[in-house]
């Protein structure tokens, strides 16, 4: 099926398109930002905590950096009958289920690690076919409105999973918000594979097994735009999780906070609510006005505010800053989304290709951990927190190498 025989999707169909993406942020968004930084707390001491956390989310973005695209590509392959991409979406989020049960209820570090492991495992098997979803079913001229759906429902989301986590994750009974998260992945898979008829008319992959394994090469000279847009990302996300997973220990040893649990949370809510309307205004913007100015505003706008960020001493600033961030973090998310559908190199296999784009944000989060660990041992957390201004920055002036896209 070509690009020009979509229909255009109505506003039903935007939102049980983009519910999964609810799901899934309501997962990562509070998983990565609060439970993990708390919840390692039962295993290892106070002093050492920085350095376990690094080595958790190191290995478990790795996992994810290999199963997403591959993933993808084999949905892109697959031939059955309900479709490519539903078959995948069920086997993920069942396997998440049983792996973030397997973290609530793990006896030492060692358990939660592998149960982490299977969670991005898991998660990423789902994701890897959800990614292709929005390219299978989205015509061209609405590839920014429902990049907006998928912004907002990520935004709403992450609020959704801080609430959750501010009330009802107990560091000292956890087990409850793992049922929780669960809950959340079955819900929205259901509504998504329910309510999303797969076009029918584009092909599986039928590549050799060798061909297949060379497909993951995606020559930068062939596709300059694909290759300075993953470059791009890789930038800005390697700033925006360097800030996500070392804010709630800053909130405890810099700025002394003594209720650091629950205040990261509220900080990150803040963040999530000046996103949402960001994240949807931006994505419909960008229908009309083009995508690259966007994009490169919002980046160097949270180098900004990371900047100050870094330099700053009192709670309040903290949260008029996580006010600004939140709104760069809004656009970008749904409108760089936007602008990585506009120059994928082959639609047919979309989800292998995406899957590959979003190595440039797993990729990020093994090196912000790993190097941030070591930045905070050797030279403090605002030392780390001012480092991010450039790479924002950085991803911000290359995105106009992309010619492909306005």
């Amino acid at each position: 099926m070509a690009a020009r025989e979509l229909s255009r999707l109505s506003v039903r169909d935007n939102l049980f398109l983009s519910v999964y993406w609810f799901s899934r942020n309501f997962l990562w968004g509070t998983l990565i930002t609060v439970v993990i930084q708390v919840d390692i707390l039962r295993f290892v001491a106070a002093g050492a905590k920085a350095a376990y956390l690094a080595l958790v989310l190191a290995v478990g973005a790795a996992t994810a950096m290999v199963v997403q695209p591959v993933a993808g590509a084999l949905s892109d392959r697959w031939p059955g009958k309900g479709g490519r991409r539903a078959p995948f979406l069920l086997v993920g989020t069942l396997g998440t289920c049983g792996a973030l049960l397997a973290m609530g209820y793990a006896p030492d570090l060692s358990w939660y690690l592998a149960g982490f492991v299977l969670v991005q495992l898991f998660s990423n098997v789902a994701g890897g076919a959800y990614n292709g979803l929005i390219p299978d079913v989205v015509p061209p001229e609405q590839r920014g409105t429902a990049s907006g759906y998928m912004g907002i429902m990520l935004v709403l989301g992450a609020i959704a999973g801080l609430v959750g986590a501010r009330f009802f994750f107990h560091p000292a009974h956890p087990q409850g918000f793992y049922w929780i998260l669960a809950a959340v992945q079955l819900a929205g898979m259901a509504l998504t594979v329910a309510g999303v008829s797969e076009p029918r008319g584009i092909a599986p992959s039928r590549q050799r097994w060798g061909d297949f394994w060379r497909s993951f090469w995606i020559s930068p000279r062939r596709y300059p735009d694909f290759a300075w847009l993953f470059f791009t990302r890789l930038l800005v996300m390697l700033g925006f999780y360097t800030v996500l997973d070392f804010l709630a220990y800053y909130l405890r040893d810099v700025l002394h906070v003594a209720a650091y649990k629950n205040t990261t949370a509220d900080v990150m809510l803040a963040a999530m609510l000046a996103a949402t309307g960001a994240s949807f205004l931006a994505g419909v913007v960008s229908d009309r006005w083009g995508r690259k100015s966007l994009v490169a505003g919002v980046g160097i706008l949270m180098g900004i505010t990371a900047l100050a960020f870094a330099l700053g001493d009192s709670l309040a600033l903290t949260f008029l800053l996580g006010l600004l961030f939140g709104v760069g973090y809004g656009a970008y998310t749904s409108v760089d989304w936007a602008l990585a559908i506009d120059v994928l190199p082959a639609r047919a296999a979309a989800a292998k290709d995406m899957g590959i784009w979003s190595i440039a944000e797993t990729l990020p989060q093994v090196v912000a951990a790993a190097l941030g660990g070591g930045i905070v041992l050797a030279l403090g957390y605002r030392s780390l927190f001012a480092l991010t201004f450039f790479w924002f920055v950085l991803g911000s002036v290359f995105i106009w190498r992309i010619r492909g896209s306005r």
